[in-house]
């Protein structure tokens, strides 16, 4: 195992070359016995003029909060505010919520929805906390409980940048945006609940039919998919299901109308030249809403999934103190809807500033197809490492389950990452090492290099026969998005990563 000190002991001289002065520079301060931060955590962090208190649960790094707050999803004439304004021209009588706060509690964003204690979406490897109770949303329905309870409309939209710990390629970021909407009936408003049921026919007749040829095998609920029983009549269920699937039916011709337009225009063929839209309804399992659906569109020779869907949970209108009303939610992605449609080929673009990109959308035209401006050539590197072993000869874990929980907290999840004691001989070894988990090294990589960083990928897996010690090999792929990067900027990029991960882990390069 590759130890650092603060002296110097054999442990420094067996880091590579290229990586030993960066150790040795002010930029990479050590604390002897432990492997040390950078830099300290701050007491407080501040977000949107508002102080939080900081603990052992905030792990937003400052990369994350200097992009807090770019609303690209309001952005006038950005691929990602035409898509969302594209969407809800679909639901023009419903209120639209696109500026609602980032930070919320973790009552709003897991408890009120119904996730278990144990989810591992609670996680700290999985989501950003500012601390123990206050997190950066991980999804727009954070504020669904909030927006119910307020009743301001019978249906509503909301958009946002939501924030995860994920993997680094070119369709995820750590940063993206999601639109949802719902639609409700006041069961009240009614003399019964046949004529609520009666009402909700009429809106579904009303709708607007379509050409889409649509595969929906399944019965609207069975055990695998079920009816809530409690709250719910089977005729009930059946009515909002059928007028939610028509309405997203009737959204999904309108986004890949646009699409085949976009398509054609660039003299590219389009999905009609070869066979009708169609869709397909998948059941599916969402902590919200049952039964529940995704809708999948086959677009240019695949199926793609582009959204779940179904009928609200009762209890979640309960918590909103809205017991009487009974209606469909859903929920998407806009980056994967605006990739689609504007033929953007890295999420990270989305987040360019280079006008040679942004010139390119305009709100007020006909939707056009993204053309590159240029493609510089990536710059490959490898890290290979051994992960700790603790004393019985196993090595650290490389994922935290959320199961394996036992903290009193409320949010679940582990309040600290797992850890492993190690003992040896040398004073300077570390008695405590942090676990591997693989979105910190994404949240090292991206941490240190931005956007330069396009891929990291795990390529070689491997437990040595004998000693039972495990070997992880990643692949982490460099190219700037705007120019060509240098092979000294990669290389420099890479040793830094490589030296963070020994300090934090203690793992040995091989």
């Amino acid at each position: 195992m590759v130890k650092l000190s603060c002296g110097g002991s054999a442990s420094f001289w067996a880091l590579p070359a290229t990586i030993r002065p960066l150790v040795r520079s002010s930029t990479w301060t050590l604390t002897c016995r432990r492997y040390a931060s950078k830099e300290a955590s701050p007491s407080t962090l501040t977000i949107d003029g508002k102080s939080y208190p900081t603990d052992s649960w905030t792990n937003v790094p400052q990369n994350i909060l200097s992009q807090y707050g770019r609303k690209l999803h309001v952005q006038p004439n950005h691929p990602l505010s035409i898509t969302r304004q594209l969407i809800a021209s679909r639901f023009p009588h419903f209120k639209n919520y696109d500026a609602l706060p980032g930070v919320v509690t973790v009552e709003q964003n897991f408890d009120s929805l119904g996730f278990t204690p144990d989810h591992p979406g609670r996680n700290r490897t999985d989501t950003y906390y500012i601390n123990q109770s206050t997190l950066l949303r991980t999804h727009t329905s954070a504020h669904e409980v909030d927006v119910f309870r307020a009743n301001e409309s019978p249906g509503y939209t909301i958009s946002a940048d939501v924030y995860r710990r994920d993997a680094v390629d070119k369709s995820h970021y750590p940063i993206f945006h999601q639109m949802e909407g719902a639609l409700t009936w006041d069961r009240n408003a009614f003399s019964s609940k046949e004529a609520c049921i009666e009402q909700i026919t009429r809106d579904f007749e009303a709708l607007p039919k379509h050409p889409l040829v649509v595969e929906d095998p399944n019965p609207t609920y069975q055990p695998s998919n079920p009816l809530q029983t409690l709250y719910h009549s089977p005729e009930e269920a059946e009515i909002v299901a059928k007028h939610l699937k028509r309405s997203l039916e009737h959204m999904v011709v309108t986004i890949f109308t646009e699409a085949d337009k976009a398509l054609a225009a660039a003299g590219h063929s389009t999905q009609g030249q070869d066979e009708p839209l169609k869709v397909r309804w998948v059941e599916a399992f969402f902590p919200h809403t049952s039964p529940s659906w995704e809708l999948e569109v086959w677009w240019q020779g695949d199926w793609l999934e582009v959204l779940g869907c179904g009928v609200i949970d009762q209890p979640l209108l309960l918590r909103a103190d809205q017991p009487q009303r009974i209606g469909w939610a859903f929920g998407l992605g806009l980056e994967r809807l605006a990739m689609l449609l504007f033929g953007i080929p890295d999420i990270r673009l989305f987040w360019s500033t280079d006008p040679r990109f942004l010139s390119q959308f305009d709100e007020s035209k006909p939707i056009r197809r993204f053309q590159p401006f240029s493609k510089h050539p990536a710059a490959p590197r490898d890290v290979s490492f051994w992960l700790p072993a603790s004393t019985a000869g196993k090595p650290i874990i490389t994922n935290t389950p959320a199961t394996a929980s036992t903290a009193p907290s409320p949010a679940g999840g582990q309040p600290t990452e797992p850890s492993t004691t190690t003992t040896s001989s040398d004073p300077q070894t570390p008695t405590t090492l942090t676990a591997f988990h693989e979105n910190d090294l994404m949240e090292i990589a991206r941490n240190i290099a931005g956007d330069s960083v396009e891929d990291v990928k795990l390529i070689d897996d491997f437990t040595h026969p004998k000693k039972q010690r495990r070997s992880l090999c990643y692949r982490l792929t460099y190219r700037s998005l705007e120019r060509t990067m240098t092979t000294e900027e990669a290389n420099s990029l890479h040793e830094r990563i490589t030296a963070e991960l020994v300090e934090r882990f203690g793992v040995e390069i091989r």
